[in-house]
């Protein structure tokens, strides 16, 4: 897909886009199995309804699954040095309701050598279709210096 290069590469503020999706009925009905959270502000249309909402609400955690390095070139960028995720924190700023368009983005924030490896720090977000920021957060990989 890409060349892989090595830490001393990479940049600060490189964008690395993942690919858009909109999220339907069936993607809410298919994480809810999955992940087993039951609350009805995610199942119950009349439930959201009397919060005040005009239909169900994606699960945090459905929306966070959109900035998965996996799904864009981040990881190949990175290619055989990548040794683990390390961590991830996340901010809910909007609500997604099925229908919503997403547009995930990570961004190279903080490049920190150690000895052998060192730790990439991304920024994430996630906008949907009006450019509303519904999610923000950070991410740290474990790379090896040299390959």
């Amino acid at each position: 897909m890409v060349e892989p290069r090595p830490f001393a590469a990479l940049q600060i503020g490189e964008r690395f886009c993942l690919p858009s999706r909109t999220v339907t009925d069936a993607n809410f009905a298919a994480f809810q199995s999955v992940s087993g959270d039951n609350h009805p502000i995610h199942y119950d249309i009349e439930y959201c309804r009397a919060q005040g909402h005009p239909g169900l609400l994606a699960h945090g955690l459905q929306v966070l699954c959109f900035t998965a390095a996996g799904a864009g070139l981040f990881p190949h960028v990175i290619g055989e040095a990548l040794l683990g995720f390390l961590a991830q924190s996340s901010k809910f700023h909007k609500p997604v309701y099925a229908g919503d368009t997403l547009y995930p983005e990570l961004v190279i924030a903080a490049l920190t050598p150690q000895r052998t490896t060192g730790i990439v720090t991304v920024t994430s977000s996630v906008h949907n279709q009006r450019g509303e920021l519904v999610l923000s957060g950070e991410q740290t990989y474990l790379v090896r210096l040299a390959t």
